[in-house]
Protein backbone atom coordinates (compact mmCIF):
# COMPACT_ATOMS: atom_id res chain seq x y z
CA UNK A 1 0.00 0.00 0.00
CA UNK A 2 1.36 3.42 -0.83
CA UNK A 3 2.20 5.86 1.94
CA UNK A 4 -0.45 8.42 2.91
CA UNK A 5 0.32 12.06 2.35
CA UNK A 6 -1.25 15.26 3.55
CA UNK A 7 -2.81 15.90 0.16
CA UNK A 8 -3.92 13.72 -2.70
CA UNK A 9 -0.85 13.01 -4.85
CA UNK A 10 -0.82 12.89 -8.67
CA UNK A 11 -0.16 9.15 -8.52
CA UNK A 12 -3.18 8.54 -6.31
CA UNK A 13 -5.38 10.60 -8.63
CA UNK A 14 -4.10 8.62 -11.63
CA UNK A 15 -4.72 5.38 -9.75
CA UNK A 16 -8.26 6.43 -8.94
CA UNK A 17 -8.99 7.42 -12.54
CA UNK A 18 -7.42 4.29 -13.95
CA UNK A 19 -9.52 2.15 -11.61
CA UNK A 20 -12.65 4.01 -12.64
CA UNK A 21 -15.87 2.23 -11.80
CA UNK A 22 -14.03 -1.04 -11.11
CA UNK A 23 -12.55 0.33 -7.90
CA UNK A 24 -15.90 1.77 -6.83
CA UNK A 25 -17.67 -1.52 -7.49
CA UNK A 26 -15.08 -3.42 -5.43
CA UNK A 27 -15.54 -1.02 -2.53
CA UNK A 28 -19.30 -1.44 -2.85
CA UNK A 29 -18.83 -5.23 -2.94
CA UNK A 30 -17.01 -4.99 0.37
CA UNK A 31 -19.84 -2.84 1.75
CA UNK A 32 -22.35 -5.45 0.63
CA UNK A 33 -20.31 -8.13 2.40
CA UNK A 34 -20.36 -6.10 5.63
CA UNK A 35 -24.12 -5.54 5.42
CA UNK A 36 -24.85 -9.17 4.52
CA UNK A 37 -23.21 -10.37 7.69
CA UNK A 38 -25.89 -8.77 9.83
CA UNK A 39 -28.36 -11.40 8.56
CA UNK A 40 -26.55 -14.09 6.55
CA UNK A 41 -26.35 -16.38 9.62
CA UNK A 42 -29.99 -15.71 10.53
CA UNK A 43 -31.43 -18.61 8.53
CA UNK A 44 -28.68 -20.86 9.92
CA UNK A 45 -29.43 -20.10 13.59
CA UNK A 46 -31.31 -23.37 14.28
CA UNK A 47 -28.37 -25.35 12.86
CA UNK A 48 -25.83 -23.27 14.80
CA UNK A 49 -27.79 -23.81 18.02
CA UNK A 50 -27.79 -27.58 17.47
CA UNK A 51 -24.13 -27.89 16.48
CA UNK A 52 -22.65 -25.61 19.15
CA UNK A 53 -25.29 -26.13 21.89
CA UNK A 54 -26.44 -22.52 22.24
CA UNK A 55 -29.13 -21.72 24.78
CA UNK A 56 -32.28 -20.01 23.45
CA UNK A 57 -31.50 -16.68 25.13
CA UNK A 58 -27.82 -16.64 24.09
CA UNK A 59 -28.46 -17.48 20.42
CA UNK A 60 -29.33 -13.89 19.49
CA UNK A 61 -25.76 -12.90 20.39
CA UNK A 62 -24.65 -14.53 17.13
CA UNK A 63 -26.43 -11.57 15.50
CA UNK A 64 -26.02 -8.95 18.20
CA UNK A 65 -22.33 -9.63 18.90
CA UNK A 66 -21.67 -8.42 15.38
CA UNK A 67 -24.18 -5.56 15.44
CA UNK A 68 -23.07 -4.13 18.80
CA UNK A 69 -19.35 -4.13 17.96
CA UNK A 70 -20.12 -2.75 14.49
CA UNK A 71 -22.33 0.03 15.80
CA UNK A 72 -20.35 0.79 18.94
CA UNK A 73 -17.04 1.31 17.11
CA UNK A 74 -18.28 2.98 13.93
CA UNK A 75 -17.62 6.48 15.24
CA UNK A 76 -14.06 5.52 16.09
CA UNK A 77 -13.68 3.92 12.66
CA UNK A 78 -14.89 7.10 10.98
CA UNK A 79 -12.46 9.22 13.02
CA UNK A 80 -9.51 6.92 12.29
CA UNK A 81 -10.33 7.14 8.60
CA UNK A 82 -10.21 10.93 8.76
CA UNK A 83 -6.81 10.91 10.50
CA UNK A 84 -4.85 8.08 8.85
CA UNK A 85 -6.57 7.95 5.46
CA UNK A 86 -9.84 6.36 4.45
CA UNK A 87 -8.44 3.80 2.04
CA UNK A 88 -5.90 2.59 4.58
CA UNK A 89 -8.52 2.30 7.33
CA UNK A 90 -10.90 0.56 4.93
CA UNK A 91 -8.28 -2.07 4.07
CA UNK A 92 -7.36 -2.65 7.72
CA UNK A 93 -11.02 -3.21 8.50
CA UNK A 94 -11.53 -5.60 5.58
CA UNK A 95 -8.43 -7.58 6.63
CA UNK A 96 -9.74 -7.99 10.20
CA UNK A 97 -13.22 -8.84 8.97
CA UNK A 98 -11.84 -11.52 6.62
CA UNK A 99 -9.60 -13.11 9.26
CA UNK A 100 -12.34 -13.37 11.87
CA UNK A 101 -14.83 -14.66 9.30
CA UNK A 102 -12.47 -17.60 8.87
CA UNK A 103 -12.16 -18.03 12.65
CA UNK A 104 -15.94 -17.91 13.08
CA UNK A 105 -16.42 -20.56 10.43
CA UNK A 106 -14.01 -22.81 12.34
CA UNK A 107 -15.61 -22.13 15.75
CA UNK A 108 -16.17 -25.13 18.01
CA UNK A 109 -17.97 -23.42 20.91
CA UNK A 110 -20.58 -20.69 21.44
CA UNK A 111 -18.00 -18.40 23.07
CA UNK A 112 -15.56 -18.67 20.18
CA UNK A 113 -18.28 -17.95 17.60
CA UNK A 114 -19.62 -14.90 19.46
CA UNK A 115 -16.08 -13.53 19.95
CA UNK A 116 -15.33 -14.03 16.26
CA UNK A 117 -18.58 -12.28 15.34
CA UNK A 118 -17.69 -9.36 17.62
CA UNK A 119 -14.26 -8.98 15.97
CA UNK A 120 -15.94 -9.19 12.56
CA UNK A 121 -18.02 -6.23 13.75
CA UNK A 122 -14.83 -4.39 14.74
CA UNK A 123 -13.42 -4.88 11.24
CA UNK A 124 -16.71 -3.72 9.71
CA UNK A 125 -16.67 -0.62 11.93
CA UNK A 126 -13.28 0.37 10.53
CA UNK A 127 -14.17 -0.35 6.90
CA UNK A 128 -17.75 0.90 6.53
CA UNK A 129 -17.43 4.65 7.33
CA UNK A 130 -14.74 5.03 4.67
CA UNK A 131 -17.12 3.78 1.96
CA UNK A 132 -19.75 6.44 2.55
CA UNK A 133 -17.15 9.15 3.19
CA UNK A 134 -15.50 8.50 -0.17
CA UNK A 135 -18.88 8.78 -1.90
CA UNK A 136 -19.82 12.06 -0.23
CA UNK A 137 -16.44 13.74 -0.80
CA UNK A 138 -15.79 12.65 -4.40
CA UNK A 139 -19.13 13.12 -6.18
CA UNK A 140 -18.72 15.98 -8.71
CA UNK A 141 -22.28 17.32 -8.39
CA UNK A 142 -25.57 16.83 -6.55
CA UNK A 143 -27.03 14.50 -9.18
CA UNK A 144 -23.95 12.25 -9.15
CA UNK A 145 -23.97 12.28 -5.37
CA UNK A 146 -27.64 11.23 -5.27
CA UNK A 147 -27.01 8.38 -7.72
CA UNK A 148 -24.03 7.16 -5.71
CA UNK A 149 -26.03 7.40 -2.48
CA UNK A 150 -28.88 5.49 -4.14
CA UNK A 151 -26.47 2.64 -4.94
CA UNK A 152 -25.09 2.71 -1.42
CA UNK A 153 -28.60 2.84 0.06
CA UNK A 154 -29.77 -0.03 -2.16
CA UNK A 155 -26.91 -2.12 -0.78
CA UNK A 156 -27.76 -1.06 2.78
CA UNK A 157 -31.45 -1.86 2.43
CA UNK A 158 -31.17 -4.92 0.15
CA UNK A 159 -28.24 -6.45 2.01
CA UNK A 160 -30.28 -7.80 4.89
CA UNK A 161 -32.74 -9.62 2.63
CA UNK A 162 -29.98 -10.85 0.29
CA UNK A 163 -28.14 -12.16 3.34
CA UNK A 164 -31.16 -14.28 4.25
CA UNK A 165 -31.32 -15.72 0.74
CA UNK A 166 -27.58 -16.42 0.58
CA UNK A 167 -27.65 -17.90 4.08
CA UNK A 168 -30.42 -20.27 3.09
CA UNK A 169 -28.58 -21.40 -0.05
CA UNK A 170 -25.29 -21.99 1.79
CA UNK A 171 -26.88 -23.72 4.77
CA UNK A 172 -28.90 -26.10 2.59
CA UNK A 173 -26.24 -26.88 -0.01
CA UNK A 174 -23.22 -26.98 2.32
CA UNK A 175 -23.56 -26.11 6.03
CA UNK A 176 -23.87 -23.07 8.27
CA UNK A 177 -20.09 -22.54 8.45
CA UNK A 178 -20.08 -21.44 4.81
CA UNK A 179 -22.16 -18.40 5.74
CA UNK A 180 -18.87 -17.16 7.24
CA UNK A 181 -16.34 -18.84 4.93
CA UNK A 182 -17.89 -17.08 1.91
CA UNK A 183 -16.40 -13.79 3.13
CA UNK A 184 -12.81 -15.01 2.83
CA UNK A 185 -12.38 -15.03 -0.99
CA UNK A 186 -14.31 -11.75 -1.31
CA UNK A 187 -12.16 -10.10 1.34
CA UNK A 188 -8.94 -11.30 -0.28
CA UNK A 189 -10.05 -9.99 -3.68
CA UNK A 190 -10.76 -6.55 -2.18
CA UNK A 191 -7.44 -6.49 -0.30
CA UNK A 192 -5.47 -7.27 -3.46
CA UNK A 193 -7.33 -5.06 -5.95
CA UNK A 194 -8.44 -1.92 -4.09
CA UNK A 195 -4.92 -0.53 -3.39
CA UNK A 196 -4.29 -0.62 -7.15
CA UNK A 197 -7.59 0.88 -8.25
CA UNK A 198 -8.63 3.37 -5.55
CA UNK A 199 -6.60 6.43 -4.56
CA UNK A 200 -5.92 7.40 -0.95
CA UNK A 201 -7.62 10.40 0.66
CA UNK A 202 -5.83 13.25 2.47
CA UNK A 203 -5.01 12.80 6.13
CA UNK A 204 -6.35 15.26 8.69
CA UNK A 205 -4.34 15.54 11.91
CA UNK A 206 -5.96 14.92 15.26
CA UNK A 207 -6.13 12.66 18.30
CA UNK A 208 -8.34 9.67 18.93
CA UNK A 209 -11.12 9.94 21.49
CA UNK A 210 -10.48 6.66 23.32
CA UNK A 211 -12.79 7.52 26.23
CA UNK A 212 -15.63 8.23 23.81
CA UNK A 213 -15.06 4.94 21.98
CA UNK A 214 -15.07 2.93 25.23
CA UNK A 215 -18.18 4.74 26.51
CA UNK A 216 -20.11 4.30 23.25
CA UNK A 217 -19.30 0.61 22.88
CA UNK A 218 -19.68 -0.24 26.57
CA UNK A 219 -22.99 1.60 26.82
CA UNK A 220 -24.35 -0.21 23.77
CA UNK A 221 -23.25 -3.63 25.04
CA UNK A 222 -24.75 -3.06 28.50
CA UNK A 223 -28.13 -1.89 27.17
CA UNK A 224 -28.44 -4.65 24.55
CA UNK A 225 -27.36 -7.32 27.06
CA UNK A 226 -30.00 -6.12 29.55
CA UNK A 227 -32.76 -6.22 26.93
CA UNK A 228 -31.81 -9.69 25.70
CA UNK A 229 -31.46 -11.23 29.18
CA UNK A 230 -34.53 -9.54 30.71
CA UNK A 231 -36.98 -12.39 29.91
CA UNK A 232 -34.72 -14.87 31.76
CA UNK A 233 -33.84 -12.74 34.79
CA UNK A 234 -36.90 -10.47 34.95
CA UNK A 235 -37.40 -6.90 33.79
CA UNK A 236 -37.14 -5.57 37.35
CA UNK A 237 -34.31 -7.81 38.51
CA UNK A 238 -31.12 -6.34 39.93
CA UNK A 239 -29.18 -7.71 36.97
CA UNK A 240 -31.42 -6.07 34.36
CA UNK A 241 -31.81 -2.71 36.07
CA UNK A 242 -28.11 -2.61 36.96
CA UNK A 243 -27.06 -3.29 33.37
CA UNK A 244 -29.42 -0.60 32.06
CA UNK A 245 -28.06 1.84 34.65
CA UNK A 246 -24.48 1.09 33.60
CA UNK A 247 -25.40 1.58 29.96
CA UNK A 248 -27.12 4.90 30.71
CA UNK A 249 -24.13 6.07 32.77
CA UNK A 250 -21.72 5.27 29.94
CA UNK A 251 -23.89 7.09 27.40
CA UNK A 252 -23.97 10.10 29.78
CA UNK A 253 -20.17 9.89 30.01
CA UNK A 254 -20.03 9.92 26.21
CA UNK A 255 -22.19 13.06 26.06
CA UNK A 256 -20.06 14.76 28.76
CA UNK A 257 -16.75 13.83 27.11
CA UNK A 258 -17.65 14.84 23.58
CA UNK A 259 -18.29 18.46 24.60
CA UNK A 260 -14.87 18.84 26.16
CA UNK A 261 -12.29 16.99 24.06
CA UNK A 262 -10.46 18.73 21.22
CA UNK A 263 -11.18 15.99 18.68
CA UNK A 264 -14.49 14.38 19.68
CA UNK A 265 -15.63 11.06 18.35
CA UNK A 266 -19.17 12.44 18.10
CA UNK A 267 -19.16 16.06 17.01
CA UNK A 268 -21.92 17.91 18.93
CA UNK A 269 -22.37 20.25 15.94
CA UNK A 270 -23.75 17.36 13.91
CA UNK A 271 -26.69 17.10 16.30
CA UNK A 272 -27.75 20.74 16.08
CA UNK A 273 -29.87 20.15 12.97
CA UNK A 274 -33.40 18.90 13.82
CA UNK A 275 -33.65 17.38 10.36
CA UNK A 276 -30.45 15.37 10.87
CA UNK A 277 -31.46 14.25 14.36
CA UNK A 278 -34.84 13.13 13.05
CA UNK A 279 -33.19 11.22 10.21
CA UNK A 280 -30.79 9.48 12.62
CA UNK A 281 -33.62 8.48 14.96
CA UNK A 282 -35.74 7.32 12.04
CA UNK A 283 -32.88 5.19 10.68
CA UNK A 284 -32.35 3.55 14.09
CA UNK A 285 -36.03 2.66 14.45
CA UNK A 286 -36.35 1.62 10.80
CA UNK A 287 -33.41 -0.77 10.84
CA UNK A 288 -34.40 -2.11 14.25
CA UNK A 289 -37.87 -2.94 13.00
CA UNK A 290 -36.57 -4.58 9.82
CA UNK A 291 -33.95 -6.76 11.55
CA UNK A 292 -36.58 -7.79 14.07
CA UNK A 293 -38.97 -8.71 11.25
CA UNK A 294 -36.25 -10.87 9.65
CA UNK A 295 -35.58 -12.61 12.99
CA UNK A 296 -39.24 -13.41 13.56
CA UNK A 297 -40.10 -14.27 9.97
CA UNK A 298 -37.31 -16.84 9.70
CA UNK A 299 -38.64 -18.66 12.75
CA UNK A 300 -42.22 -18.47 11.45
CA UNK A 301 -41.28 -19.92 8.08
CA UNK A 302 -39.03 -22.67 9.46
CA UNK A 303 -40.83 -23.59 12.71
CA UNK A 304 -44.46 -22.92 11.80
CA UNK A 305 -44.51 -23.60 8.04
CA UNK A 306 -41.60 -26.11 8.12
CA UNK A 307 -39.73 -24.49 5.23
CA UNK A 308 -36.17 -25.63 4.58
CA UNK A 309 -33.42 -22.98 4.96
CA UNK A 310 -33.19 -22.68 1.16
CA UNK A 311 -36.94 -22.15 0.71
CA UNK A 312 -36.93 -19.74 3.67
CA UNK A 313 -34.20 -17.69 2.04
CA UNK A 314 -35.99 -17.66 -1.30
CA UNK A 315 -39.20 -16.55 0.42
CA UNK A 316 -37.49 -13.22 1.09
CA UNK A 317 -36.70 -12.70 -2.62
CA UNK A 318 -39.57 -10.21 -3.16
CA UNK A 319 -37.88 -7.77 -0.79
CA UNK A 320 -34.55 -7.17 -2.58
CA UNK A 321 -36.33 -7.16 -5.96
CA UNK A 322 -38.73 -4.44 -4.86
CA UNK A 323 -35.89 -2.47 -3.19
CA UNK A 324 -33.83 -2.66 -6.38
CA UNK A 325 -36.78 -1.48 -8.46
CA UNK A 326 -37.31 1.49 -6.15
CA UNK A 327 -33.60 2.39 -6.15
CA UNK A 328 -33.84 3.14 -9.88
CA UNK A 329 -36.37 5.92 -9.45
CA UNK A 330 -35.78 7.28 -5.95
CA UNK A 331 -32.93 9.70 -6.89
CA UNK A 332 -35.25 11.49 -9.32
CA UNK A 333 -38.08 11.52 -6.78
CA UNK A 334 -35.81 13.05 -4.14
CA UNK A 335 -35.05 15.94 -6.51
CA UNK A 336 -38.73 16.46 -7.38
CA UNK A 337 -40.60 15.65 -4.17
CA UNK A 338 -38.02 16.05 -1.41
CA UNK A 339 -36.35 13.52 0.86
CA UNK A 340 -38.52 14.15 3.94
CA UNK A 341 -41.82 13.51 2.14
CA UNK A 342 -40.54 10.24 0.70
CA UNK A 343 -39.41 9.06 4.12
CA UNK A 344 -42.82 9.86 5.62
CA UNK A 345 -44.67 7.92 2.92
CA UNK A 346 -42.22 5.00 3.14
CA UNK A 347 -42.40 4.80 6.93
CA UNK A 348 -46.21 4.86 6.85
CA UNK A 349 -46.23 2.07 4.25
CA UNK A 350 -43.96 -0.05 6.46
CA UNK A 351 -46.35 0.29 9.42
CA UNK A 352 -49.20 -0.81 7.15
CA UNK A 353 -47.12 -3.76 5.89
CA UNK A 354 -46.29 -4.95 9.42
CA UNK A 355 -49.84 -4.81 10.78
CA UNK A 356 -51.08 -8.02 9.05
CA UNK A 357 -48.07 -9.89 10.51
CA UNK A 358 -49.39 -9.17 14.01
CA UNK A 359 -52.32 -11.50 13.19
CA UNK A 360 -50.37 -14.51 11.92
CA UNK A 361 -51.78 -17.93 12.73
CA UNK A 362 -51.24 -21.50 11.44
CA UNK A 363 -53.93 -20.96 8.76
CA UNK A 364 -52.47 -17.71 7.37
CA UNK A 365 -52.09 -17.79 3.59
CA UNK A 366 -48.48 -17.32 2.50
CA UNK A 367 -49.69 -14.82 -0.12
CA UNK A 368 -50.37 -12.39 2.75
CA UNK A 369 -46.82 -12.86 4.02
CA UNK A 370 -45.40 -12.34 0.52
CA UNK A 371 -47.44 -9.14 0.09
CA UNK A 372 -46.10 -7.85 3.40
CA UNK A 373 -42.53 -8.59 2.27
CA UNK A 374 -43.06 -6.74 -1.03
CA UNK A 375 -44.55 -3.73 0.76
CA UNK A 376 -41.67 -3.76 3.25
CA UNK A 377 -39.19 -3.80 0.37
CA UNK A 378 -40.89 -0.87 -1.34
CA UNK A 379 -40.94 1.11 1.91
CA UNK A 380 -37.24 0.37 2.51
CA UNK A 381 -36.40 1.54 -1.00
CA UNK A 382 -38.34 4.74 -0.36
CA UNK A 383 -36.66 5.55 2.95
CA UNK A 384 -33.00 4.45 3.07
CA UNK A 385 -31.56 6.75 0.40
CA UNK A 386 -33.62 9.82 1.45
CA UNK A 387 -32.64 9.26 5.10
CA UNK A 388 -29.00 9.13 4.02
CA UNK A 389 -29.48 12.40 2.15
CA UNK A 390 -31.10 14.08 5.17
CA UNK A 391 -28.40 12.85 7.56
CA UNK A 392 -25.47 14.03 5.40
CA UNK A 393 -26.96 17.25 4.04
CA UNK A 394 -24.78 20.36 4.63
CA UNK A 395 -21.95 18.38 6.25
CA UNK A 396 -18.49 19.84 5.56
CA UNK A 397 -16.14 17.49 3.64
CA UNK A 398 -13.68 17.37 6.55
CA UNK A 399 -16.42 15.99 8.79
CA UNK A 400 -17.82 13.50 6.27
CA UNK A 401 -16.17 10.54 8.02
CA UNK A 402 -17.62 11.48 11.41
CA UNK A 403 -21.07 12.11 9.93
CA UNK A 404 -21.17 8.86 7.99
CA UNK A 405 -19.90 6.98 11.04
CA UNK A 406 -22.67 8.54 13.14
CA UNK A 407 -25.32 7.60 10.57
CA UNK A 408 -24.19 3.99 10.34
CA UNK A 409 -23.80 3.84 14.13
CA UNK A 410 -27.47 4.70 14.53
CA UNK A 411 -28.33 2.09 11.91
CA UNK A 412 -26.36 -0.73 13.55
CA UNK A 413 -27.15 0.11 17.17
CA UNK A 414 -30.76 0.73 16.25
CA UNK A 415 -30.78 -2.73 14.69
CA UNK A 416 -29.20 -4.31 17.79
CA UNK A 417 -31.50 -2.55 20.26
CA UNK A 418 -34.60 -3.13 18.12
CA UNK A 419 -33.77 -6.80 17.72
CA UNK A 420 -33.13 -7.12 21.46
CA UNK A 421 -36.49 -5.52 22.29
CA UNK A 422 -38.42 -7.69 19.86
CA UNK A 423 -36.55 -10.89 20.76
CA UNK A 424 -37.27 -10.21 24.46
CA UNK A 425 -40.95 -9.57 23.71
CA UNK A 426 -41.13 -12.76 21.67
CA UNK A 427 -39.46 -14.78 24.44
CA UNK A 428 -41.70 -13.28 27.13
CA UNK A 429 -44.90 -14.43 25.35
CA UNK A 430 -43.53 -17.59 23.72
CA UNK A 431 -45.33 -20.90 24.15
CA UNK A 432 -43.22 -24.03 23.47
CA UNK A 433 -44.20 -25.60 20.16
CA UNK A 434 -46.37 -22.65 19.07
CA UNK A 435 -44.70 -19.71 17.31
CA UNK A 436 -47.78 -17.61 16.74
CA UNK A 437 -48.48 -16.34 20.29
CA UNK A 438 -44.98 -15.01 20.91
CA UNK A 439 -44.60 -14.15 17.25
CA UNK A 440 -47.64 -11.89 17.18
CA UNK A 441 -46.33 -10.03 20.23
CA UNK A 442 -42.95 -9.68 18.56
CA UNK A 443 -44.48 -8.31 15.36
CA UNK A 444 -46.44 -5.77 17.41
CA UNK A 445 -43.14 -4.58 18.89
CA UNK A 446 -41.63 -4.34 15.38
CA UNK A 447 -44.69 -2.36 14.22
CA UNK A 448 -44.28 0.08 17.11
CA UNK A 449 -40.63 0.59 16.15
CA UNK A 450 -41.72 1.43 12.60
CA UNK A 451 -44.29 3.87 13.94
CA UNK A 452 -41.53 5.56 15.97
CA UNK A 453 -39.52 5.96 12.74
CA UNK A 454 -42.51 7.69 11.18
CA UNK A 455 -42.86 10.02 14.19
CA UNK A 456 -39.13 10.84 14.19
CA UNK A 457 -39.15 12.21 10.65
CA UNK A 458 -42.59 13.85 10.86
CA UNK A 459 -41.56 16.05 13.80
CA UNK A 460 -38.91 18.11 11.95
CA UNK A 461 -41.06 18.19 8.79
CA UNK A 462 -44.04 19.66 10.70
CA UNK A 463 -41.74 22.16 12.39
CA UNK A 464 -40.42 23.38 9.03
CA UNK A 465 -44.00 23.66 7.73
CA UNK A 466 -45.03 25.81 10.72
CA UNK A 467 -41.98 28.05 10.23
CA UNK A 468 -42.81 28.43 6.56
Amino acid sequence: MSSVTATRTPNSVTSSRRGGNTGLWLVMLAQLMLVLDATVVNVALPHIATDLHFSRSDLSWVLNGYAVAFGGLLLLGGRIGDVVGRRRTFLIGVAAFTAFSLLGGLATSPTLLVVARAFQGLGAAFAAPSVLALITTNAPDEGSRNRALALFSAIASMGGAIGLILGGVLTDTANWRWTLFINVPIGLLVLVAVPRLVGETPRRPGRFDVVGAVAATGGAVAIVWALIQAPDYGWFSTRTIGSLAIGAALIALLAFTERRVAHPLLRPQLLRSPSRVGALAAMAATYGGMLAMFFLMVQYLEDQLHFTPLVTGLAFLPMPLSIFAMSRIIPRLVERVGAARLVIVGAALRVIAFLPLTQLNPQTNFALVAAALVATGISAGMTFMPLTTLALRNVEPEHAGAASGLFQTMQQLGGAVGLAIVASTFAAFAVPGDFTIGGRAGFWAATILSALALAAVMGPAMRRQREA
